[in-house]
């Protein structure tokens, strides 16, 4: 991994992050229930994300980009979402390098944990989460369904 540069976005790598986010999201289409929202994605959505508090770590091998994740404040915490990896660039360590990075801003910020979402149809997702020190702190439905969808998961940085 000594070729991954990781790097903070900006305004302007709205673009390179939709096309990121859809490539990565794209075996997902027509698995989950319902839809990901990263399918509704525009590049304004996503530059007006990348502002004040809020922002997103892009990752580069060899001057090219094969991944990024979103983050936000939420209360005490960090909360990131729309982590991508290209699918020719899986099970390198990208998504860990990714989530240190997030866990790394966190600490800056003096965050007290880092928060994410994960779909209960993706356990393989359920477990790289686990593995990283993330447990599991609620469970939630979607809107219009009765059953949980998706795991909120949490990773106490203090």
């Amino acid at each position: 991994m000594s070729d991954l540069v990781l790097r903070r976005a900006t305004p302007s790598d709205a673009r390179l992050i939709l096309d990121l986010i859809q490539a990565a999201f794209a075996e997902y289409r027509g698995r989950l229930v319902p839809d990901s929202g990263a399918y509704g994605e525009t590049p304004e959505r996503i530059a007006a994300q990348l502002v004040g508090h809020q922002g997103a770590v892009i990752a580069e091998r060899e001057g090219v980009a094969v991944g990024c994740v979103l983050y936000r404040d939420k209360g005490e915490d960090l909360y990131f979402g729309r982590l991508s990896v290209l699918p020719d660039h899986r099970r390198s360590g990208l998504a860990e390098a990714l989530v240190a990075a997030v866990e790394d801003e966190a600490r800056v910020r003096g965050a007290e944990g880092v928060l994410l979402g994960v779909r209960i149809a993706l356990p393989g997702n359920h477990r790289l989460f686990a593995r990283l020190g993330y447990v599991e702190i609620s469970r939630e439905a979607h809107p219009g369904f009765t059953e949980p969808t998706s795991i909120n998961m949490r990773k106490a940085l203090r």
